[in-house]
């Protein structure tokens, strides 16, 4: 018979039902905290065991979810007001119109090609958050290719390392960088510039590696690791996208303008997800007038938006229950300082790199995330106050897990459904991706270690 992995929602669930059943047998214990700057830290060698403390009920499972959507409110409304304001953004055809003359432009020079489609790929997804947005682009990506004697192999090589290295170089991903942040109580946005700065590094790991695949197959087709499948002949690369337009142009500097009065406004008056919504709100309407999108279009295309994030909230209310039944059953501390004890031994440096590769596991379970940044977070963020590192650190080990880790684990949606419109069968894929994974992974290790010793924070 064969295993089809549970819906993620289905997994949260049972996953609150390990932590309730946790609160059984896990002693319970807590630390010292203080407060440093703002911040609520746990004080490294105070941990105590709790005696006699009161056990929860099965009924908690069920009350820690409406409790846990009330805490996580906040971020799941601005989940949906981003979603709405894209949805906008999409309308206009900026985002279709800017990566289709992209291509267009450099059909003819495949490294150019290869290098710059999987940087705009990575900006866009470091900046704006963009993954499902780009499965349209695969069957243009790979018609063109096909014509330039490379595979479609290739073509889904660009669109998801590109994907996945924005995700894990977030800079100001709102689904990422500002939930993570937001759970372990930083500024949001906080270190973007070191973050931009890594982008391109792991940009040009991606692209020698796509960009040897190709060279191999344009020298030997038979090197192709989708010989011997039934794939579509390689027909001229269709246009079906929008011209880029001055407007198109305008729409995209008015989100830049609207990111950068929010990173200013952090920085200058403490804005947080209210503020940053608004700027959103803004730029949605600003939008609509350039493309000249009309109020009543305009409202159901950020209906439609808010919808598709309807179930990415739901996971980050279910995922925020299973952190508050830790805290209720008095286990969560317990289970920081049993990661603490082995991590300790290793010193910050490596430390950070094993906080890294348990994010990175944990994402096969909760691909999702903002979902995965509400169930880790409220452990990361105390176990990097144990382990002598900021919490800076234990965001960016989040990010290079979920971002990386989503080029590969089949329970991404937005990875499954690229091989499913590319035709590419998973196993296949799963060879291709395995030695880039690697690659990215350890450089980000060398970069986990960098940015412990040089006190990123």
């Amino acid at each position: 018979m064969n295993f089809k992995m549970p819906h993620t929602l289905t997994l949260l669930f049972f996953l609150m039902v390990g932590a309730l059943v946790l609160t059984w047998i896990v002693p319970q214990g807590a630390f010292d905290t203080e407060t440093v700057e703002g911040t609520t830290v746990v004080v490294p060698g105070t941990f105590e065991v709790v005696e006699d403390g009161a056990l929860l009920s099965p009924l908690a499972l069920f009350t820690a979810i409406p409790r846990a959507f009330g805490d996580a409110q906040a971020i799941i409304f601005f989940l949906f007001i981003i979603g709405g304001v894209l949805a906008v953004i999409r309308k206009t055809g900026t985002i279709d119109a800017l990566l289709g003359r992209l291509l267009e432009r450099l059909g003819g020079r495949p490294g150019l090609l290869i290098f710059i489609t999987i940087f705009v790929f990575a900006l866009t997804s470091s900046v704006m958050g963009a993954s499902a947005e780009y499965i349209p682009f695969v069957l243009i990506l790979a018609a063109l290719c096909r014509t330039m004697k490379m595979d479609t192999m290739t073509a889904v090589g660009i669109i998801v390392a590109g994907y996945g290295i924005g995700y894990g170089a977030a800079a100001f991903n709102q689904y990422t960088v500002v939930v993570a942040q937001g759970v372990a109580d930083l500024p949001t946005y906080s270190g973007w510039p070191i973050r931009m700065g890594i982008l391109l590094p792991f940009v040009l790991i991606g692209t020698h590696h796509v960009y040897k695949y190709s060279k191999e197959v344009q020298l030997d087709p038979a090197r192709s690791l989708l010989t011997g499948l039934d794939m579509p002949a390689a027909d001229a690369p269709t246009t079906d996208y929008p011209a880029l337009k001055l407007t198109h142009v305008a729409i995209l500097c008015t989100f830049l303008l609207a990111l950068g009065v929010a990173v200013w406004g952090i920085a200058r008056w403490g804005w947080y997800l209210t503020e940053l919504g608004a700027a959103f709100l803004i730029v949605g309407v600003v939008t609509a007038l350039i493309g000249r999108v009309g109020p009543s279009e305009m409202a159901r295309e950020f209906v439609v938006g808010a919808k598709e994030l309807t179930e990415t909230a739901l996971l980050v209310g279910v995922a925020r229950g299973i952190a508050l039944i830790m805290e209720d059953g008095q286990i969560l501390h317990t289970i920081v300082h049993a990661l603490s004890v082995p991590l300790g031994t290793v010193g910050p440096e490596l430390a950070g790199v094993g906080m890294m590769l348990m994010q990175t596991l944990l994402n096969l379970f909760v691909p999702s995330g903002s979902g995965q940044a509400f169930v880790t977070m409220p452990l990361m963020a105390p176990l990097s106050d144990l382990l002598g590192v900021s919490r800076q650190i234990a965001v960016q080990a989040f990010l290079f897990g979920d971002g990386f880790a989503n080029m590969i684990v089949p329970t991404n949606a937005v990875l499954m459904g690229i091989l499913g419109m590319a035709g590419v069968p998973y196993d296949r894929w799963f060879r291709f991706c395995l030695p880039l994974l690697l690659k990215l992974l350890a450089f980000a290790a060398v970069c986990m270690v960098g940015m412990v010793v040089f006190g990123f924070a």
